[in-house]
Order: C-alpha cells, then structure tokens, then sequence
C-alpha cells in the first residue's frame, strides 16, 4: 500500500536521481520497466518520485549499510558492474613531488580526535555532478555520520589554500574566521550564537557548543578551513569551477571517517581526468602516522559449500565467480573447494564471508521466479540476515 510505501521510505536511506543524468552515467537508456527489473534483480527498490520539483525523478530506496550507493555516481558505478556496462574500477594513488600533510595536535583528543583527507586533482564538474557532490556529503552526514556526531565532511578548493594543515582544538574566542557565504569574521562563540537560529545548522551545535575546546583546521597561513562538524570557512569554498578539492573528514570513530573518504572518493574520482586517481594526505599525529584514504582491496578465501549452503543452491565455483562478479566482487577460483573475493575499497558492508553469501543469493535469485512472490524475497534476506547474526554470535 501507499502508507506501508511512505512508512518504509522514512526507515530506509533514498536518493533522488535524474533518470536522464543516471542514463548518462551508465551509457545506456532504460524503461522505467527495464530499471524496475534491473533494480529488483540487483537488491534495491525503484519507484517515480512525484514529489520531487523539476522533471521526473527516479527515488531509488538503499540498504541502510550500502553508503556508496547513496550518490547517483555510486548507484551508476554498481549497476554498471552488475550489468556488465564497465569493469569493475581499481582507484589509484597519484603522488605529487612532496605528499602533503596534516599535523594532529593532542589538544583534539578531548572533543573529535580522528581526521583523515585526501586530494581530488583535475576535477571537471558539471552543474548536475557539482550539485550530486554536494548533496552526497548531506547523506553521508545523515547516516553514516549520525547527523554529524561521528563524522563531518569538509571539502575545500585547494587552489585557495596552502599546506601542511594543523587540525587543532582551540577555546571559542581564539577561533575567527568567515564562515562560509558571509564576508564578516566571527569568533566560535559568536558562531554558535548566529547559528542558533539557523534552520539547518542549529541542529548541530549541541555536539560541540558545551566544550571547552572546538575543533578547527587551519592551513599553513593560518586560514580556517572548517570548524567541524558545524561549517566550512568562505575563503575555501568549491564552487563548479573548482579543478582540485581537498577532502577532509573529522571524527569521533575513525573507521567511518575512513569509510566515508573512501565511498567518497570512489563515486567522484570518475571526473578527474585521471578517472579513479587520489592523491593521498599524511596524517600526522603525536604518536603515529597514517596515510589516507586507504584504497587497498581486501581478498576473502570462501568456502564453495559454505556459500551453497547458506544461499540455499547448489552452484559450481565458476558460477559462483560470474554472480559475484556482477556484485563488484572480482573473483576467482582459488582450489576446488574455494573462491577468492576481492572486495573493493567502497565497498565497507562486506564484513564476512556471510556479507559475500547475500551478494550471491542476491545476483542469483531469479527476477522471474520472484517476482510473483515478493515475500519470497524478504524471506531470504532475513534467513542470510539471522545466520549472519548467528554465526557472529558464535565466533566471540
């Protein structure tokens, strides 16, 4: 029903996409009836958006742990692979003469204390790419962000800025600096204060207003980057021309600050000219070092049994290669009882062999054999759901 439709919407993560600008993408046209088909088969759901202004819109409804889906480059990039429309791609590191860095000072451990960046070079937006890339970072934030409490995202025109950055923790009055669209300069206090009234923004001072520190991050000449989770500087601020973007990602959990680069990287390095390229960024703290983002794959040995059994079908190991693979999980036989899957760096939901189990049973369930019986579909994916419950109850 409608209200059962609305009621899942609100539950699940959804994105908004111009069916033409995700046909570009793909390099290839579709039926509303063909994408239904496509988006059923590959574990997603699909609907006409009629509430969205300007043109028909597609909403496409994603799995709350599939954050590189939530851009219509990630979704173009996933249903590319699955339908056999482009390889699966291998992002790179490009390095410049001397890498740049970060230095984290000790003062952040007591309110954000993780940072992690990465710099886009060559970038060619368009006004719908430019607009997606903004609006990613807004999705991100909601979810696996929590609205910004574990992760907030900077992006900056680096052309603008210098480094090395500092990523700091200072008292309110010592930090001023524009904040971003306005040209008067305001100290934190004074930030929270005409924030305050702010629609969008006074939602998220509370994780910050009561310390007796704010995080900020400055750069070499001492400009203000951002104060996060609250807001970008105006002195860095992208805009559709910008060629080269400093990412940056401030957290109180460093996995999904990293998870969060990387699905970033992965759906916007397609338009640098170099496609699929970073330059990596030093982090630098008191006690160690880190490089980021962190872009190596991950191979997963599987057992063939295991995942027969637990999908519930009986599939020879090149088979079971070729449905994988349409998943985005490059795959081969590793012996006659193994497989090895190499799981991409976007792809952070793949925790288990049990994760590899549901994108199996996922690309070789039928479309036609189904569809008659949607339950049919829930049940399997809540079967996979308790058995990954069961077997990660076990195994501590």
């Amino acid at each position: 029903s409608d209200v059962y439709k609305r009621q899942r919407y609100k539950e699940m993560p959804t994105i908004s996409v111009d069916p033409e600008y995700l046909f570009h993408l793909l390099g290839k046209k579709f039926t509303l009836e063909e994408l239904d088909k496509i988006c059923f088969d590959f574990g997603i759901e699909i609907e006409e958006d009629d509430e969205e202004q300007g043109g028909k819109k597609f909403k496409f409804e994603i799995g709350a742990n599939r954050y590189d889906l939530l851009s219509v480059e990630g979704l173009a990039l996933s249903l590319g692979i699955f339908l056999g429309l482009r390889d699966i791609p291998q992002v790179k590191y490009v390095e410049s003469q001397t890498r740049e860095y970060m230095t984290v000072t000790e003062s952040t451990a007591q309110i954000r204390p993780f940072v992690v960046g990465a710099i886009l070079r060559n970038v060619q937006f368009t006004q719908q790419s430019y607009d997606s890339f903004i609006d990613y970072q807004d999705k991100l934030h909601h979810n696996i962000g929590r609205k910004r409490t574990l992760v907030a995202i900077g992006t900056h025109d680096y052309d603008t800025i210098k480094g090395p950055f500092i990523y700091d923790a200072k008292a309110p009055k010592d930090i001023k600096f524009a904040p971003l669209n306005k040209t008067e300069e305001l100290d934190g206090a004074q930030l929270m204060e005409v924030y305050s009234t702010d629609q969008k923004l006074k939602h998220f001072l509370h994780i910050i207003e009561n310390s007796p520190v704010f995080p900020v991050i400055y750069d070499a000449n001492g400009v203000v980057l951002s104060l996060p989770p609250i807001i970008n500087g105006d002195h860095s601020k992208i805009k559709l021309t910008t060629k080269n973007i400093f990412v940056e990602s401030t957290a109180t959990d460093l996995n999904k600050a990293l998870i969060t680069l990387n699905v970033i990287i992965a759906s916007f390095s397609r338009y640098c000219t170099e496609p699929f390229t970073v330059e990596p960024v030093e982090i630098r703290y008191k006690d160690r070092q880190d490089v980021t983002p962190h872009i190596e794959s991950r191979s997963v040995d599987v057992s063939i049994e295991y995942l027969n059994n637990l999908v519930g079908i009986n599939l020879p190991g090149d088979q079971i290669c070729q449905y994988l693979q349409k998943m985005g999980l490059n795959t081969t036989i590793k012996n006659e009882n193994e497989v090895t899957a190499v799981v991409p760096m976007w792809r952070s939901d793949v925790l288990h062999p049990c994760d590899i189990a549901e994108d199996l049973g996922i690309s070789s369930v039928s479309y036609t054999h189904l569809r008659a019986h949607e339950t049919g579909r829930n049940l399997v994916c809540r079967l996979l759901l308790e058995k990954k419950k069961n077997n990660i109850t076990t195994s501590h």
